[in-house]
């Protein structure tokens, strides 16, 4: 799992021999799924192509204000833009000059003047020959950034292009996008934290052909999972069976298709787990014997399948939670939905129950937008205005992480 998946990183190339493993940094941070935007001082050129970077990060690579084949139209690179674009900074080689002037504050160049505008988290990995970087000026510009909240990426020992050994190297790729992750990890209110979901539908058997299940997609399950993830949690997602695109991207997908399937993967996982929500569609009912082979038409004119309860996963969950743990569930209602909600709270020993309420417009199965109630324990409750699922799961996470102190 990598927490720089979809974050916007503007990567920031000055002029240095180590600009060449620019292109190695772009390769790792696009593999852990980050969008990369580079940025290069006119020097950076020298030792590597805009090009190279451009198709490495399938993005056009910025070195001016005004490029000359946009001067005829009026248009420029708008420093300001790039610099709110980005969730972090990477300046990468920072060589002595660029770093001369990113801590005095001269902005003589587009890279000078995106770090200046840019309000997100900055990281500089400092690259040099060895008596450049021990200088009492450079280490003192690293100490003045450093005291203003910007991340040294240090500098590693070894043979330099110079042909000398010592510290002054850049460090390397793979170190420089860990350095990050750690990083950002310490930042993430759920750093640490363990948190199972379940979602989608459940299937369960007639005979090897048929089944009896609902439409569940099982997007709002997968949207939390994705929002807790990014809070730094290890989120574990039990999945039934849907044919929807989802995004698993960083998340252990343990697969399942019946109700019982699902419990055990429940049940196997609770015991770590910091925070449960079941947001699952789970059948109340299932057969209650599977025909091996397929049941054909015959001559009778009906079929009788006869039908027996499903272990309720919610409810089995709540009596095995003990101190420090939290547990919502999701509910999906057609009518007195306010009333069986609360009666789940405290029927299922959960902390919050979801409702879903189906008569309303743009709530339901496989549809990108919902709208919901959250009932807590204390006999509280919020509802969240119809928006998109991507959007009310990072919300309802935000939230869970303020009422249950996590």
């Amino acid at each position: 799992m990598s927490l720089l998946y979809k974050r916007k990183v503007l990567l920031g190339v000055s002029g240095s021999i180590a600009a060449y493993k620019s292109a190695f940094i772009v390769r790792e941070l696009i593999k852990r799924g980050a969008e990369v935007q580079v940025v290069m001082t006119h020097a950076a050129k020298d030792f590597i192509t805009p090009l190279t970077l451009s198709t490495l990060s399938k993005r056009p690579v910025y070195s001016e204000f005004i490029e000359d084949d946009q001067k005829a139209y009026g248009v420029w690179n708008n420093h300001v833009d790039m610099g709110l674009w980005a969730d972090l900074m990477l300046i990468a080689p920072a060589s002595s000059n660029t770093l001369s002037k990113i801590a005095t504050g001269a902005c003589d160049n587009l890279l000078t003047a995106v770090y200046l505008s840019a309000k997100c988290p900055v990281y500089v990995a400092p690259a040099m020959d060895l008596d450049m970087y021990a200088n009492g000026a450079t280490q003192d510009n690293l100490s003045t950034l450093s005291a203003r909240g910007v991340h040294i990426i240090d500098s590693e020992e070894g043979e330099l292009a110079s042909g000398l050994e010592g510290k002054g190297r850049l460090a390397e790729p793979e170190h420089i996008v860990e350095a990050i992750e750690a990083e950002l990890v310490k930042s993430l209110p759920l750093s640490g934290k363990q948190v199972l979901i379940n979602a989608g539908p459940t299937h369960e058997h007639i005979d090897p052909v048929r089944f009896i299940g609902n439409n569940s997609s099982g997007r709002m399950g997968v949207t939390i999972a994705q929002a807790a993830r990014k809070l730094g949690a290890n989120v574990s997602l039990v999945l039934g069976p849907t044919d929807t695109a989802l995004d698993l991207h960083g998340l252990n997908v343990i697969r399942t298709t019946s109700a019982e399937d699902m419990w055990l993967a429940m049940k196997d996982s609770f015991a770590q787990a910091d925070l449960t929500i079941c947001t699952a569609a789970v059948a109340d009912f299932s057969t209650e014997s599977q025909s091996t082979q397929k049941i054909k038409k015959g001559s009778e004119s009906e079929l009788i399948i006869k039908m027996v309860p499903t272990r309720d996963i919610l409810a089995s969950l709540g009596a095995l939670k003990e101190n420090g743990q939290r547990l919502v569930g999701f509910a999906l209602e057609t009518q007195n939905g306010a009333e069986y909600a609360k009666g789940k709270l405290a029927k299922k020993n959960a902390d919050a129950i979801v409702l879903n309420e189906l008569s309303k417009e743009g709530v339901g199965f496989h549809t990108k937008t919902n709208e919901v109630t959250v009932f807590l324990s204390d006999g509280t409750s919020k509802n969240y205005p119809l928006q998109s699922k991507e959007d009310l799961g990072g919300q309802l996470v935000q939230d869970f992480i303020h009422w249950f102190n996590l």
